[in-house]
């Protein structure tokens, strides 16, 4: 295999970050959202590597470094970020998994718990990040509802109008922009830290048996929208909601709020794969302003 500009440039930051000998072999681990994924092997070390878009991968590398840092949930360690030609790349610390347990979910529960009762100062990010390739707009701001309707759901409608879904979808998405502040009566959010993207897909469990969490598209939130996501392709194990219950009761409202929180994960997929979406969306949308009656 020739080696990309992009390949020498990995090498070079391995080289600079710890001692290798022998040839570096490159394989292929196949495509995924946003770049293709590599498992490269060098001096009897293993890394996973990530290439594609430059700007994609730093806002993951921030991402997983933020979430490091809050000290509660498990996260490949970022060994080098950066790009060389066209492409980015992102070198990460290759995790041995296992199988999943009810166990690690527990364990998994309670460590969120924890990163989400630690207060942040206001909803946002400092900077724009993606959830999947979609540009994900953080600017800081203290009212939820606000951050919520035209840095959440406002922008997903506008890509969807722009994508050729406009009548109906845009007619419902107007309507519950204007009634979002219903579903936060007598709810006063409090920042914290998000995963942003926590689906089945984006957690798995190590030979140690703890959990351990990747591809996050981090923000300061409401906590119940990363608990809404766990919730939308699947679900967790009962024992993860158990466990976060336990340390982090859920207001009342929580029930009614899920569906907003998920709609926009699925404007998001609509947006990015398609039509096929486009009649969750609005079952979504009319089940969220029934409740207004």
């Amino acid at each position: 295999m020739q080696t990309a500009a992009w390949q020498t440039g990995v090498e070079r930051s391995l080289e600079a970050a710890t001692v290798v000998q022998g040839r570096p072999a490159w394989h292929a681990l196949g495509e995924g959202v946003g770049g293709a994924r590599w498992w490269l092997e060098w001096g009897g070390e293993r890394w996973f590597v990530k290439s594609g878009e430059a700007e994609v991968l730093a806002a993951e590398a921030e991402g997983l470094q933020a979430l490091a840092a809050a000290a509660a949930l498990r996260t490949p360690a970022v060994i080098a970020n950066g790009s060389d030609g066209d492409t980015g790349y992102l070198v990460l610390e290759w995790l041995a998994m296992a199988r999943d347990s009810g166990a690690a979910a527990a364990r998994l529960g309670e460590a969120l718990a924890r990163q989400h009762l630690r207060p942040a100062e206001a909803f946002g990010w400092g900077r724009q990040n993606f959830i999947g390739t979609t540009p994900q707009f953080n600017r800081p701001r203290h009212d939820w509802v606000h951050f919520c309707r035209e840095q959440r759901l406002a922008f997903q409608l506008h890509l969807a109008a722009e994508n050729g879904h406009r009548g109906a979808l845009q007619e419902e998405g107007a309507k519950l922009a204007a009634a979002l502040p219903y579903f936060f009566g007598g709810y006063r959010p409090k920042p914290a830290l998000l995963h942003g993207d926590l689906w089945g897909g984006n957690w798995g469990v190590l030979v140690d048996g703890g959990p351990v969490v990747f591809d996050p598209a981090v923000y300061c939130g409401d906590r119940e929208a990363d608990l809404a996501m766990t919730e939308l392709f699947g679900g967790f194990p009962a024992e993860f909601y158990a466990a976060y219950r336990l340390h982090a009761p859920l207001d009342a409202g929580y029930a009614m709020r899920r569906g907003l929180y998920n709609l926009y994960h699925v404007l998001n997929h609509l947006n990015l794969f398609g039509g096929s979406y486009l009649d969750q969306a609005l079952v979504m949308m009319r089940r969220l302003l029934a409740e207004l009656h």
